[in-house]
């Protein structure tokens, strides 16, 4: 029987260079994790009693993440 191996090592090195050639000298993850939080945070502001209580289970149930607590730096 004879084993059969494929590297894909240098093709996943290439694609990581397309895809940071194609987001551009000015990406900035930090900030685009900010802009996300800032997002998620505007989204769930302003609930009325009842979209706040079923917030709140969704978080209790881990289905959302608490606000206030990404991982983005401050």
């Amino acid at each position: 029987m004879s084993s059969f191996d494929v590297d894909l090592t240098a093709h996943e090195m290439l694609r990581r260079s397309h895809v940071l050639a194609a987001l551009g000298p000015d990406w900035d993850p930090v900030a685009v994790l900010r802009g996300e939080e800032e997002a998620n945070d505007l989204l769930y502001s302003g609930l009325d009693d009842e979209q706040q209580r079923v917030y709140d289970e969704l978080v209790a149930a881990g289905v959302l993440p608490p606000r206030g607590g990404g991982s983005a730096a401050a």
